[in-house]
């Protein structure tokens, strides 16, 4: 009986193909309105949690060597110095830390940068692929060193603005060209997008190409991502102890070495945990902005609140993040609500016109034996397949709107396999709260009225 229904309901609407493609537009634009707002709805949600969780404190510094200024009378651990063993299997132990999004080994130098007749002194950063995401910036011109550059130890670099504009004029196309770094050619691939004055005074290039141009096999500091930035002073803690284990046997014979040196008493580094100091510093970029300028001892009481306050920032940000959520949510369902109203009613007012026309053919069923329910369910079929192929057209006008809208305008959407089941239940939906009022009236007509219909 349903497979009948549906052969009637096709046979219908193919009667009047004008009429019901005009009543499916209803349905189209409602569903892929829906569809089109919930990718952009989702898309901002992804967009708004991550800056929220990030909220630009979710980097961490490791830089090789320790040494704390006045660290004796605040009696904090002023470590071993400068030092040659923080590694690049170090950066990779950290990468597996749980709550680390990205890690970026890195290697600095201070020195020319030079290309043709032209010099600019500034800082040199051989870097890691995942640096320029950390920062969230990207690349003005050309592109951004990748991990097949890194590996592949490529002399490639990607320069600041103000570097560009000094070596080769200001909005010069300079992919291709070459600069000198210590001594080694480096093939310019990109100019950073990056307004922070010191990222626009630097040149940036494969840790591993500057290694080689230096001749060392060691690291100078790596950038930590968190994925949250209230787990940074967590993750903080746990590099510590995870650096601290890995470095533990040159440590001790650091200390071995400074105590046959004739070193004593307060001449020897202060101890940290474990009874051993450390040869790295761990700092997160909040508590380096927070101490920057402070005395010695103002420093440690702020640094030793530092997890409080990353708690108390972690709820905050859950808490906004959560509101975002529930105001994106209600907007959306208040869009859907409207534009499927719309298509329901058209589907509704074709309907009763269908049944109107359809009187004596109605008359005609009911004599023959079928059943009220048989009328109805017939009506109700018709309207829930207008709707049906209004939404499957709706759902794919839907689709090339958000690839459309991401493409074009560079506007973040998600759409998802639960976004689009949703949006053809609720044109199925539709079809059956605004079809079944028509369909029910059908299947109440007296026959004996229906058959004496013109």
């Amino acid at each position: 009986m349903l497979l009948t229904s549906v052969r009637l309901a096709l046979r219908g609407l193919r009667r009047n193909k004008l009429r019901t493609l005009l009543t499916m537009l209803g349905i189209v634009i409602g569903v892929a309105a829906v569809l089109t707002m919930v990718a952009l709805g989702n898309g901002a949600q992804q967009n708004v949690a991550e800056d929220v969780r990030s909220a630009g404190t979710n980097l961490l510094h490791v830089n090789a060597g320790n040494y704390t200024r006045g660290g004796e009378e605040s009696n904090i651990a002023s470590g071993l110095g400068s030092a040659t063993t923080l590694t690049p299997e170090d950066a990779a132990a950290t990468a597996r830390i749980a709550g680390v999004n990205n890690v970026a080994p890195g290697v600095k130098l201070r020195g020319w940068i030079a290309s043709g007749g032209r010099r600019f002194y500034g800082p040199i950063l051989g870097t890691g692929e995942s640096f320029a995401s950390m920062y969230k910036w990207r690349v003005e011109t050309g592109r951004f060193f990748t991990a097949a550059d890194v590996s592949a130890r490529r002399p490639v670099a990607v320069l600041g603005r103000t570097v560009r504009d000094q070596l080769f004029g200001a909005g010069s196309a300079v992919k291709g060209a070459e600069v000198l770094i210590h001594g080694v050619r480096f093939s310019v691939i990109g100019v950073t997008d990056t307004t922070d004055p010191d990222q626009t005074e630097m040149a940036f290039t494969p840790y591993t190409a500057l290694q080689d141009a230096l001749g060392i096999s060691y690291l100078h500091t790596i950038t930590i991502e968190a994925a949250q930035a209230g787990d940074a002073s967590r993750i903080a803690a746990d590099v510590t102890t995870l650096l601290r284990d890995r470095h533990a046997g040159h440590i001790t014979a650091q200390m071995e070495r400074l105590r046959q040196g004739g070193l004593t008493g307060n001449q020897m580094p202060q101890s940290g945990v474990g009874g051993t100091p450390d040869d790295f510093t761990v700092k997160t970029q909040a508590s380096e902005a927070l101490t920057k300028g402070l005395y010695t001892s103002v420093a440690a009481f702020i640094l030793a609140n530092m997890p409080k306050l990353d708690e108390v920032n972690l709820a905050e940000m859950h808490a906004t993040l959560q509101r975002a959520n529930t105001t994106m949510t209600a907007l959306l369902a208040g869009i859907a609500a409207i534009s499927l109203i719309v298509g329901g009613v058209g589907i509704m007012n074709i309907m009763l016109i269908a049944v109107a026309e359809r009187t004596r053919e109605i008359g005609v069923r009911r004599a023959v034996g079928a059943r009220r329910r048989d009328v109805l369910l017939q009506f109700l079929v018709e309207a829930v397949t207008l709707s049906a192929c209004g939404g499957v057209v709706g759902i794919a006008l839907g689709l090339a709107a958000s690839f459309g809208l991401t493409a074009l305008f560079e506007w973040s959407t998600r759409v998802s396999a639960g976004a689009i089941l949703l949006a053809f239940g609720m044109a199925a939906a539709v079809g059956v709260l605004f079809g079944f009022y028509p369909a029910r009236r059908a299947a109440r007509l007296d026959p004996i009225d229906a058959l004496r219909a013109e």
